[in-house]
């Protein structure tokens, strides 16, 4: 039996759970550089056990639909952000951990200006642009020893549609 993702618009409340919605929105936080620049400030929790941060490109090619999401993924040592390099939208697949497993998958579509930081150990779909290629900054851990887990559903899910 088939299982059907809905994607919902993504929002920091809704994403909460898994991570950070970084976008910026409102006043900056500080004015800088003799006050030609606002910064917003600290949008993100990067969080890694141990080893580095790394900035990555990452060239991602175009997802269709129905979109099938027959594996996800988790980085147990350290935090992941995806910032757009295009005003490309991406689907977001994340999910609950329940005794290692991930559970209630939830789908979210980004709007052109938002990027996301999954927390770590946060268990997620690949990097998916919509109807076109994408661009992305990651930010994410460099170090010693294994930082990936994939799981991969015996009965896979179907996104019809944003």
């Amino acid at each position: 039996m088939t299982h059907f993702l809905t994607p919902a618009p993504l929002t920091a409340e809704a994403f909460s759970t898994y991570g950070d919605v970084i976008e910026v929105s409102g006043e900056p936080d500080k004015i800088i550089n003799q006050g030609m620049c606002g910064r917003h400030h600290d949008l993100a929790k990067v969080d890694f056990g141990s080893g580095r941060a790394g900035i990555s490109l990452f060239d991602a090619k175009a997802r269709t639909f129905p979109y099938t999401v027959d594996m996800v993924e988790r980085h147990p040592d350290g935090s992941q952000a995806f910032v757009p390099l295009d005003r490309v939208s991406m689907l977001v697949i994340v999910a609950e951990d329940k005794d290692g497993a991930p559970i209630n998958l939830k789908a979210f579509v980004t709007q052109p200006g938002q990027s996301i930081n999954l927390h770590r150990g946060t268990w997620h779909g690949v990097l998916a642009p919509i109807e076109q290629p994408g661009r992305y900054i990651v930010v994410d851990r460099i170090g010693d020893g294994t930082n990936l887990e994939e799981h991969w559903f015996d009965t896979p899910w179907i996104i019809e549609s944003v």
